[in-house]
């Protein structure tokens, strides 16, 4: 770090010399502007050219190294989570049809990637959407509709032995993986553009907390996908309907936690976070009687479990996000 004395010049303006090297580095000359950002804890964040779109972000594969399908598909979403604009894939020869279908397969599975050049021996995918238009807010308030309607149809799939309902379930985990990602990468791209997080109106503390919040969102959305798996199973079996309505009960109990945690963070109401928190006991309650529930079958007993502990698993991720919240407001108390 070096330290440098503040200077007043006209009597009124305070100045301050900048490091030569930096300038250089920079390639910054006489009477080009620079960008001042105050940032929350006192410092001040210098810009140079903040005028200027920022440089694009480019990785590139070689297909040759990899060979395996799967792995590209892997490698392309990590490069879209942490952020580059660019991705190229890059064959010796010409690109083989299965690595041009997972380019495709990627493009349509992740929120805002394009082809837009291909040749016998690359392809060159672009992020064509502006993270300002999608804020974090909306895309979590998408993500809890679509999870809480998972559970919700899982349910009524058992009630009215519906194997359609459940199916489609299982289909939905498609689309919160999508935003998920979305969150994860637009999180990542605030980490390493602060004026970005001015942009979309941001901490970075809120920025890392709403990306906790999708992670527990997207994995309650795998649970929901189990306990549909499992309902599907148990559609062909004979249920008592008073074990449906415990599941149904138990269900709808841990939704509530999830609802109420996350209008805490939309009120900014810590007390109302707290209270979800508080509920999580009466709802291991709840799923240890489903598993104590008289039943011969081993087997149904065994997916009554499973859809036990997976309902128990949504009400903790719930109060985990009630415990972010927390965090998230604290500063506000």
């Amino acid at each position: 770090m070096e330290i440098r004395k503040v200077q007043i010049t006209g009597g009124s303006s305070f100045t301050i010399t900048l490091p030569k090297e930096w300038i250089t580095q920079m390639k910054i000359n006489k009477n080009d502007t620079l960008g001042l950002t105050p940032q929350s804890d006192g410092t001040l964040l210098i810009t140079p050219n903040p005028s200027e779109e920022k440089l694009k972000r480019v990785k590139e594969f070689h297909i040759d190294e990899i060979q395996d399908v799967n792995y590209l598909f892997r490698l392309l979403i990590g490069a879209y989570i942490m952020g580059y604009n660019y991705i190229k894939i890059v064959a010796n020869s010409k690109i083989s049809p299965q690595f041009r279908d997972c380019a495709i397969n990627f493009t349509q599975t992740a929120i805002g990637p394009e082809i837009v050049e291909e040749t016998l021996n690359t392809i060159t995918i672009k992020d064509l959407v502006n993270p300002i238009e999608m804020p974090f807010n909306k895309s979590i308030k998408r993500i809890n509709i679509l999870v809480r309607t998972m559970h919700e149809d899982a349910i009524i799939a058992l009630k009215n032995k519906d194997k359609n309902l459940a199916e489609d379930v299982i289909s939905r985990d498609r689309e919160i993986n999508r935003r998920h990602w979305l969150i994860a990468r637009q999180s990542n791209m605030v980490l390493q553009d602060i004026i970005l997080a001015r942009k979309m109106d941001v901490s970075l503390e809120e920025a890392n907390h709403y990306f906790l919040i999708s992670r527990h969102l997207e994995r309650i959305g795998d649970h929901a996908v189990r306990i549909a798996k499992n309902i599907y199973y148990l559609i062909k079996k004979k249920i008592d309907i008073e074990i449906i309505n415990q599941i149904s009960d138990a269900s709808n109990f841990s939704l509530d936690i999830l609802t109420k945690s996350l209008e805490a963070l939309e009120r900014r109401n810590i007390k109302m976070a707290n209270e979800g928190i508080e509920h999580i006991s009466d709802l291991l309650v709840l799923c240890e009687n489903i598993s104590k529930y008289p039943i011969d079958s081993k087997d149904i007993l065994l997916r009554l479990n499973y859809i036990s502990e997976s309902i128990r698993r949504t009400g903790e991720y719930a109060r985990n996000i009630a415990e972010i919240v927390i965090n998230t407001l604290i500063k506000d108390n």
